[in-house]
């Protein structure tokens, strides 16, 4: 099909005379340019970090001479950079600097791992790490926190898995907490306890991670800082060169507009800002200050970001109709309808773009009627609303996404990840289970969308996130290559507001451009993991470079 679908050029090499001569030219490849006609070209000239030239071999002629770098790319492939439309590079930077388990496959190599944290940092006032997964100790719910005071028996420790929902704590951990048998259970939380004492087993759930997180001393800045490089450096080695911040509080913030002011902002960054739902509308004024105060080259912080309900592991995430497995429970709501509405409203009406986490589908329409009300209630404008996740969504509401123009964010290697299914399908029941992510439906519908990472959970690799896309889900429920390299591209660019500037390859676009060595649609969707990114640039200038990449 690619090769049907070719074009020589998006503009002809006509231009011999008077055309710019370019600092950098790549030609010699096969490059997909995601324009909106989804045109092939071989070659792309760059001056001054721009697009001014994107076609053929012949027609970049004129705008190589003395002093143009020219990358031969030898059929290797170029795309758009990649857009991540929900990350959290600089919480999630942490994990980087703190105690890592992720590499874990085993209780003993876990144990193993946590000793050997502790042992690197033994002045540190807690053990923090992540990336344990619950599979591990399966059948059991979860590990106990007696082997935890083991491992770590002079402080207090705190291990959270890849999603951040759940942690593993020590005896210490929650004495600090306050937290014993007669600790209820917080809103969206749970603790889990032993069947026969009712003692705390040292497992948190949900926002019950919250009781012990909060006690844990504020990472420094400079922790801040270098995670913020580590991830941004993970970013641009996947082909990243766009961002949004899923969830950015002050600190955060402050380590974005550094990096921008020192020049180590190698990506372009739309921060949400976190909103205190129990505030309601008296923090906008707040919000609105730190937008205006938090804005460079690459910064902006005009997203506000709203978790509306929970998980369903925890039984939080907000369902329509009870739980199967717990017909007494429907789920949490983190507000009152006419409170989402009402912030909604007044945050639509100030110019922010909403950011929401909704899981279940009570969720979902909850959000929606907010967005409609603001759609009413407010003057006509460029809204770029989302809603990230749609776990699961009623058939009902499927076309309010497109009547609305809200945007569909989707984690499908979130969704598809080991052992997640089996965890919630018992929960839902058959019937609601065969409408859990609702990929295609919501495509098929017209609705907006994009795909992104949800990182550092459990990859930021937007190949291995398409590859789980393609290969995962229910019949029917499969997108198809194209859908997703443009909800990772010009879509993600879009719903940034950065459409003008990058997302495909155009003239007069920035050249934020990845090459890959291969092209995707000759690779097997089960092996998309595998491609490399060769290099990522960034207006024209690399931000990563494979070692093994010819560079003149």
């Amino acid at each position: 099909m690619r090769n049907r679908i070719f074009a020589l050029a998006l503009i002809t090499g006509t231009a011999a005379a008077g055309a710019p001569r370019a600092t950098l030219v790549l030609r010699g490849g096969q490059v997909y340019t995601v324009d909106a006609a989804r045109t092939w070209a071989s070659a792309v000239a760059i001056k001054d970090g721009r697009i001014v030239y994107a076609g053929d071999d012949r027609g970049v002629a004129p705008y190589a001479g003395r002093g143009t770098r020219i990358v031969e790319l030898e059929g290797r492939m170029v795309l758009p950079g990649f857009h991540d439309s929900h990350v959290h590079p600089v919480t999630g930077g942490l994990r980087l600097v703190r105690c890592g388990l992720n590499d874990a496959t085993s209780v003993d190599q876990l144990s193993a791992a946590v000793r050997a944290c502790a042992a690197a940092a033994p002045s540190t006032q807690w053990l923090v790490g992540n990336g344990w997964e619950p599979r591990l100790f399966a059948p059991a719910r979860g590990p106990r926190r007696s082997t935890l005071d083991e491992l770590v028996p002079d402080r207090p420790a705190y291990l959270a898995t890849p999603d951040g929902f759940t942690a593993w704590v020590n005896s210490r951990a929650l004495g600090i907490a306050a937290i014993d048998g007669k600790t209820p259970d917080p809103p969206g939380g749970q603790i889990d306890r032993d069947a026969t004492t009712g003692e705390p087993t040292g497992v948190l759930r949900g926002t019950a991670v919250n009781l012990v997180r909060q006690k844990i001393p504020p990472a420094t800045a400079a922790e801040y800082r270098e995670g913020l490089r580590r991830s941004l450096a993970m970013a641009n080695r996947f082909g990243i060169t766009s961002l949004i911040d899923a969830a950015a509080d002050q600190s955060v913030l402050e380590q974005y507009l550094a990096a921008d002011r020192d020049g180590e902002l190698t990506a372009r960054v739309v921060a949400s800002q976190r909103i205190d739902l129990a505030r309601g509308v008296d923090q906008v004024k707040e919000l609105t200050s730190r937008r205006d105060r938090f804005r460079s080259r690459r910064l902006r912080a005009d997203s506000a970001k709203i978790f509306l309900d929970g998980e369903f592991i925890t039984f939080t995430a907000a369902l329509l109709e009870p739980y199967a497995s717990k017909p007494e429970a429907r789920g949490t709501l983190n507000a009152e309808p006419d409170a989402v509405t009402a912030l909604v409203r007044r945050l639509d009406a100030e110019g922010f773009q909403v950011h929401m986490h909704v899981i279940g589908d009570r969720a979902v329409r909850v959000a929606l009627d907010a967005f409609a009300s603001a759609r009413e209630a407010n003057a006509p404008g460029d809204r770029r609303h989302q809603l990230s996740h749609l776990e699961l969504v009623d058939p009902a509401d499927l076309p309010r996404f497109r009547r609305l123009g809200v945007t569909a964010n989707i984690q499908p290697l979130l969704a598809f990840g080991p052992g997640y299914l089996g965890e919630v399908v018992p929960l839902l029941g058959p019937e609601r289970a065969r409408r859990l992510f609702p990929y295609a439906s919501l495509f098929s519908s017209g609705a907006p969308m994009v795909v992104s990472s949800d990182w550092p959970a459990p990859s930021m690799n937007p190949l291995e996130i398409i590859q789980a896309a393609l290969t995962n889900g229910e019949p029917g429920q499969i997108l198809h290559l194209p859908e997703l390299i443009a909800a990772y591209t010009i879509g993600g660019a879009w719903l940034a507001r950065f459409e003008a500037l990058t997302g495909s390859i155009e003239v007069g676009k920035a050249a934020d451009l990845v090459v890959l060595d291969r092209n995707v649609f000759d690779v097997s969707p089960g092996d998309l993991r595998h491609v490399r990114v060769l290099l990522t640039l960034l207006e024209g200038r690399p931000v990563y470079r494979d070692p093994g990449f010819a560079w003149p």
